[in-house]
């Protein structure tokens, strides 16, 4: 009777718990949206507030700012157990190339979780500014080595506007932009010549994306590359307008790099619902003209999945991380890029869907690296 009793028990938890991976799995986006909306109406920052981006406050990084932050390296670089050099992907050989130093703007993504306002003060504290710091370090870091790294600060949008095509959501986001807008006046007029790399992640790379729909003309010729990640974009109604095509080789430069990563079964409806249902303004937008860009491979199709260059994988409560060559392999598929096989711990951000957006730059953070430098050879060759 005992043991009928606990096998029963047993058996109700299995329920459970299934029951309840399987709700998150198939409701976690709507979920998460109502949790995330704020919960007041849009008021306009006064334009006192709006940063001028003439000052070394205004930056998270810039020459001389937050130069600990973006000069972070990993402190280990660890083949991965069943790693084989040979399952690499090659790049054709080419002639060596004089890089000039190239200068970086790079947009970080959304930190401001909290819902009692729409748009985020300039300067974060506590969490929020504990998570830029760390996109800084897991993100920008892998461009440092490139020349200089230029992040500002800015009233970015609460997590609740991309789940919402509510004119307080719309508002959120203008304000946001025109920030990221201005301090890219302040990085040109600093670097007036030389080549350009743009990256961004989720709401830095929707910023950019519009940056390049709207001011792409006035650094074409000097453009390396765009990594707009994190953030999907619609082949006919965004790339037409953007002015760069798409990345679909390794030296290439002047063009597009962008992924959504998920783990199988993939469920993208957190942000895809929002994104193709639009603002009214814009063509409708659709799932299956999502782009996919693999940075294993850089750009160029792969049937099977390929093996990356080197993965971060935390340590120290996410203060620091090695690089784990050949940890991961991914591949696009129907738009996202999809991991094959067995993924390292990153943590506990995976997102509903099995998504692993928080992760779109640390589990390719080797082959960003590579891509990088092999654009500015590219670029090189091409003037």
């Amino acid at each position: 009777m005992a043991a009928r009793l606990f096998l029963g028990i047993i058996a109700l938890l299995t329920v459970l718990v299934v029951g309840g991976v399987t709700a998150y799995y198939l409701y976690g986006d709507e979920i998460l949206a109502e949790q995330a909306m704020p919960t007041v109406e849009f008021v306009a920052p006064p334009e006192e507030d709006r940063p001028l981006y003439d000052e070394d406050g205004d930056w998270l990084v810039k020459p001389g700012v937050g130069e600990d932050l973006v000069g972070w390296e990993p402190g280990e670089f660890l083949p991965h157990p069943y790693f084989d050099q040979s399952d690499v992907m090659i790049d054709d050989a080419a002639d060596p190339v004089d890089l000039t130093p190239a200068a970086i703007f790079y947009v970080h993504p959304t930190t401001y979780l909290q819902r009692d306002r729409w748009n985020a003060p300039i300067e974060l504290d506590g969490n929020a500014a504990f998570r830029a710091r760390i996109f800084i370090q897991s993100q920008a870091s892998a461009f440092a080595a490139m020349g200089q790294v230029w992040a500002p600060r800015y009233r970015q949008a609460a997590y609740g506007a991309f789940l919402s095509t509510e004119p307080d959501a719309l508002s959120a986001l203008d304000v946001a932009f025109e920030d990221v807008s201005t301090a890219f006046d302040a990085f040109l007029a600093a670097n007036p010549e030389g080549p350009i790399i743009l990256a961004g992640h989720s709401q830095g790379s929707l910023h950019l994306l519009r940056l390049l729909k709207t001011r792409g003309s006035e650094i074409a010729d000097r453009l390396v590359v765009a990594y707009i990640v994190g953030w999907p974009i619609d082949r006919a109604v965004d790339v037409a307008v953007t002015g760069p095509p798409v990345c679909s080789r390794r030296d290439e430069s002047g063009c597009i790099m962008t992924w959504l990563t998920f783990a199988d079964p993939a469920n993208p409806n957190l942000f895809m619902r929002t994104w193709e249902e639009g603002n009214g303004s814009e063509p409708l937008r659709s799932r299956e003209r999502l782009i996919c860009t693999n940075p294993i491979t850089g750009g160029e199709p792969n049937e099977e999945p390929a093996l990356g260059r080197g993965t971060l994988v935390p340590t120290d409560g996410l203060q620091n991380a090695t690089l784990a060559q050949g940890a991961v392999r991914a591949r696009c598929d129907e738009g996202l890029l999809t991991l094959a096989g067995e993924v390292p711990e990153l943590g506990p951000y995976t997102l509903p869907g099995n998504n692993y957006h928080v992760y779109d730059y640390a589990l390719f953070y080797g082959d960003i690296r590579h891509d990088a430098d092999r654009r500015r050879e590219g670029w090189e060759r091409a003037r």
